[in-house]
């Protein structure tokens, strides 16, 4: 029997997610986890480039993983990890950074950005792509699901696995990207795309009163047949059939369209707002999944690492 494929995935533990996150990334990492062996890494040493508050770090590091089991991710099948738990991320991004230039890492999307927007970086945002690389390369990944503006995290990792692996000896596994094609791009309540720096979400765990606050605040267009926001939100709930019949009905009643909507956002997150309450009783079981789970990660990284070492000759 072949050997699954191995899935990285990591997200910072910086906020809440929202229904963007969720049907564009998050649930297809719980698909991809039943085929894949999978790594799903709390990314807490990219989010203090940042994150400077040690109380909502913590706070964000164990809401993250409630969000994860709540969604669906089982960790009796999916390696659910703290990556600081693991010194050898931070470990073998130093080494790649003695292999890297700086003209390199000045190709970085983030480096570009902050140049044209005249701010400075820290040097951990401007090496954030070294330890993306070793956050990927010590696992022997095949796959990396991302966004199409996430693939060059990939690639500098490929870049560095095959810098390596030409100074040192054949070493690393070159990591392909899994360009997620059928991710939904998720409108906020604005009608751009939704995003916790627009000030424009529907949390993924939200209240019912947070959900009819926030889909009675969706701006709507009365230029067309339909409210194109509140469409562009339901059709994430209800096939197009359904809403076909329901918008001819509704036609104009917008306020009746948003209470539609409200209902099947409503009846759609209720259980999985119901399994992360009862999960949040028992915060000591989500701190020993994580430790688990990091255990395991240190296992398979450590092995690496050491051959690492002895690659670059740090064993004696």
């Amino acid at each position: 029997m072949a050997l699954r494929k191995i899935m990285l995935s990591g997200v910072k533990p910086t906020g809440r997610p929202h229904l963007g996150n969720y049907f564009g990334a998050m649930r297809q990492f719980v698909k991809l986890a039943e085929e894949h062996e999978a790594f799903v890494m709390i990314a807490d040493l990219h989010a203090l480039t940042t994150l400077h508050n040690a109380a909502e770090l913590k706070q964000n590091t164990l809401d993250l993983a409630l969000d994860y089991l709540a969604i669906g991710l089982d960790p009796a099948k999916v390696t659910i990890f703290k990556q600081s738990e693991v010194p050898a991320h931070a470990e073998l991004a130093w080494i790649f950074n003695t292999l890297v230039t700086v003209p390199y890492l000045q190709r970085a999307h983030a480096y570009k950005d902050a140049e044209a927007k005249g701010k400075e970086l820290d040097a951990g945002t401007f090496t954030y792509p070294v330890l993306m690389a070793a956050d990927i390369l010590l696992y022997s990944t095949d796959i990396v699901p991302v966004g199409r503006d996430q693939k060059q995290h990939v690639e500098y990792a490929r870049d560095i696995a095959e810098k390596f692996n030409h100074t040192y000896g054949e070493t690393f596994k070159l990591p392909n990207p899994l360009i997620l094609s059928d991710v939904e791009t998720v409108p906020g309540i604005d009608g751009q795309k939704m995003s916790k720096s627009y000030n424009n979400i529907i949390p993924l765990f939200a209240s019912d009163e947070e959900i009819t606050k926030a889909v009675m605040a969706i701006v709507t267009d009365s230029s067309g047949e339909r409210p194109e926001n509140v469409y562009q939100i339901h059709k994430l709930f209800k096939s197009a059939g359904e809403l076909a019949s329901l918008y001819e009905d509704k036609k104009g009643k917008y306020k009746e369209l948003k209470e539609a909507l409200i209902d099947d956002i409503k009846t759609f997150t209720k259980p999985l707002r119901e399994r992360r309450e009862e999960l949040a009783k028992n915060p000591e079981e989500i701190i020993k999944i994580l430790q688990a789970g990091s255990a395991k990660a240190r296992e398979s990284a450590t092995i690496k690492l050491t051959e690492v070492k002895q690659k670059v000759g740090l064993d004696l």
